[in-house]
């Protein structure tokens, strides 16, 4: 059984960093396409950005797009999300989710596991 715990989160001014962190304390994460969404209060869930299960392929929304960056260590088990320049609009609650799939994929539907979420909130 997979369960993923995220960690990371917080309260961070304008332009600032912070990186999350998602691991998995039930079973080895290596084979899953690993991916990060957010949702801000009244907004539906937006995907974020996700990794293949080597870590050769990644996709980003364009909203993030060159500010944050996906990786993963298979040996840890453990998926990361550097955020950087953060804006007030990135304030939002971010799940790490896990999927069964070949193919790096970027609907919620597609993942099978999710985490509990970590708040992410900027200052303007």
């Amino acid at each position: 059984q997979v369960q993923l715990v995220e960690s990371g989160g917080g309260l961070v001014q304008t332009g600032g960093s912070l990186r999350l962190s998602c691991a998995d304390s039930g079973r080895t994460l290596s084979t899953y396409v690993m991916g990060w969404f957010r949702q801000a209060p009244g907004k539906g869930r937006e995907f974020v950005a996700a990794i293949s299960w080597r870590g050769r392929s990644t996709l980003y929304a364009d909203s993030v797009k060159g500010r944050f960056t996906i990786s993963r260590e298979n040996a840890k088990n453990m998926v990361y999300l550097q955020m950087n320049s953060l804006q007030p609009e990135d304030t939002a609650n971010y799940y790490c989710a896990a999927a069964k799939t070949s193919a790096v994929v970027t609907t919620g539907v597609e993942y099978d596991y999710w985490g509990q979420g970590t708040q992410v909130t900027v200052s303007s």
